[in-house]
């Protein structure tokens, strides 16, 4: 294996990948040659079909909706299967599939191996099912995924676009919200102890020295110190976190600040953890609360909250109710408040691993969050809602950080996890963890924490420049100045 301008790194506060874990996918597609075919195809097929070329433009736009989800399937089929890579700096070993994993399914076997690369979704679906063993760490295996495996879109990919996540995506009802998140988030506690600890916070921490290994505490309290900052809390504010999984924030915000805090979640047993938590924290509760409702049951009101925070809970509110939600959050907002967002997503610039890796989230562990969207859709959505942007803060690679010690606490309880839940979520779980440590690394997803208030004339910029993080800047030496 030779690269000539990719180079490794040895940080310990991240998963390093070795140089063959640097390289790129397939990433050959077109929007625009996608658009052209599914308005041409139709074209032509009208030109030459008998009966139908004596139609006129109604004849035409019905061959479009009849051909345009054929073509699509099969410009997709194509270009994921026989796309070049986006760069071939990293040239792969060329290695046979066997010496990374262990087909045992007698069909399988006959059609995958040696140099026959198999699809990513076929092997995690037969991976799930005990038909496929990794031969080494999960981890480490997945790393060099492009010397074995390939992202294509296969007919269960496909199957599943159109049968589950489209409709999803579309419908997104109170109903449909309330089954996915109490199925997720209500599978047990101890379920979700075993990978995050006892912060229980799962959403990204951050990293505040590369050069150290910080636990999964420090970079979780690192994050909880930070947002409070950039929130800029006060004993006489209201603090609403939307999205609170278990409490922790609210119970950190209200201990150290004095604030009254809200919390809100789907989840029955988050509600039942967090309020024994700000309990057990000592916090009278009239001070901090745990509200076991949907976002769109929070009680309405002009300016109620002088502060709110959501983390990581926007995906899952969906693209189609994304502006009703921020809507929602400029009503609750007081006049002089702040908003901290953060939000996980895509990069615009995407291979067809991020996509597969996606539908393998969606479909596997985050049923429903299909918000995932870029910064710049993001940003976009929050400036029509009449938010300003404060700040910006790009932590995919502390989430990379984050979900490797997730990946390892899941390792270390594997025997409790396979005793109570079975094999099958322990090895989900387990390619899940691994695959995201990847995925945040290298950019194919990120997420973005967003500091903003509302972009009132009367709004008083200058007071908040005092905990505005990325404009205070300490120099490691001093520096000289310029006559």
């Amino acid at each position: 294996m030779s690269s000539t301008s990719v180079r490794e790194t040895t940080l310990p506060s991240i998963k390093n990948a070795p140089l063959v874990g640097l390289a790129e996918g397939n990433a050959q597609f077109s929007n625009y040659h996608l658009a052209a075919l599914v308005l041409i195809v139709p074209y032509i097929i009208k030109s030459f079909l008998p009966l139908v070329n004596r139609g006129g433009w109604y004849t035409y736009w019905f061959m479009v909706l009849l051909t345009g989800a054929p073509t699509t399937v099969a410009y997709w089929s194509l270009m994921s299967t026989y796309g070049a890579r986006k760069n071939e700096k990293v040239t792969l070993p060329g290695k046979d599939i066997e010496e990374y994993i262990t087909i045992k399914d007698p069909e399988l076997k006959k059609v995958y191996y040696g140099k026959n690369k198999i699809p990513i979704q076929v092997f995690h679906d037969a991976y799930f099912e005990g038909k496929i063993d990794f031969k080494g760490d999960v981890l480490e295996i997945m790393e060099q995924r492009h010397d074995w495996a390939k992202f294509t879109f296969t007919p269960e990919l496909f199957r599943y676009v159109f049968m589950n996540f489209i409709p999803e995506v579309i419908m997104h009802s109170k109903n449909q919200d309330e089954d996915q998140v109490r199925g997720h988030y209500d599978r047990g506690d101890d379920f979700y102890s075993w990978f995050l600890g006892p912060r229980m916070i799962y959403t990204s921490g951050v990293v505040c020295s590369p050069d150290t290994f910080e636990s999964l505490e420090t970079i979780q309290d690192n994050k909880l110190a930070i947002v409070c900052n950039k929130l800029d809390l006060q004993p006489t504010d209201r603090l609403l976190d939307v999205g609170c999984g278990w409490g922790t924030l609210v119970a950190y915000a209200a201990k150290n600040f004095g604030c009254d805090a809200t919390g809100v979640t789907l989840g029955k047993n988050q509600t039942k953890f967090g309020t024994e938590r700000i309990a057990k924290n000592g916090i009278p509760a009239d001070k901090a609360r745990i509200l076991c409702c949907d976002y769109r049951e929070i009680p309405h009101g002009q300016g109620i909250y002088d502060k709110i925070v959501s983390l990581e809970m926007a995906e899952h509110v969906g693209i189609r109710r994304y502006s009703t939600f921020l809507n929602q959050m400029y009503e609750l907002l007081s006049d002089d408040g702040i908003f901290v967002f953060q939000v996980a997503g895509f990069r615009q610039g995407w291979q067809f691993e991020d996509l597969v890796w996606g539908l393998f989230l969606n479909k596997y562990v985050f049923p429903g969050a299909d918000a995932s969207a870029s910064l710049a859709w993001v940003v976009n959505k929050l400036e029509q809602a009449n938010f300003e942007i404060k700040s910006i803060d790009v932590l995919g690679v502390h989430y990379s950080a984050t979900i490797w010690r997730w990946y390892l606490n899941w390792l270390s309880n594997k025997d409790a996890v396979v005793a109570k839940y079975g094999d099958r979520w322990f090895r989900i779980w387990a390619l899940f963890l691994a695959w995201s440590t990847i995925a945040s690394r290298q950019g194919s997803a990120s997420v973005f924490q967003i500091t903003m208030h509302k972009n009132l004339n009367a709004y008083h910029r200058m007071l908040g420049a005092r905990n505005h993080g990325g404009i205070h800047v300490k120099p490691a030496e001093e520096h000289e100045l310029i006559l």
